[in-house]
């Protein structure tokens, strides 16, 4: 819950700075009405950039591996006890 909580005040402050932008002449009007496009696909950017790093530094697990083939090597005795062929051990 307060996690919902932050993002809907940082969404009511962003939008507080918007409108204040929208009536003072600062930044050019037409550019304003583009803010929330551009930090929509900022935030797109910002995504995908941080799924980019998790997938370069995804950790390697040697032992999950092992157990894995060892599940897996477990399966295909069971299936084939049972009298299913899975193809070649």
């Amino acid at each position: 819950m307060k996690h919902i909580l932050k993002i809907l005040g940082l969404l009511a402050a962003l939008s507080a700075v918007w409108a204040g932008l929208l009536e003072t002449s600062l930044i050019p009007y037409n550019y304003v009405w583009l803010l929330p496009i551009y930090l929509i696909v900022s935030l797109g950017c910002y995504g995908l950039l941080m799924v980019g790093v998790g997938l370069m530094v995804f950790p390697t697990c040697p032992q999950e591996a092992t157990l894995l083939q060892k599940d897996i090597l477990e399966a295909k005795d069971f299936l084939m006890r049972k009298g299913i062929d899975v193809g070649a051990a």
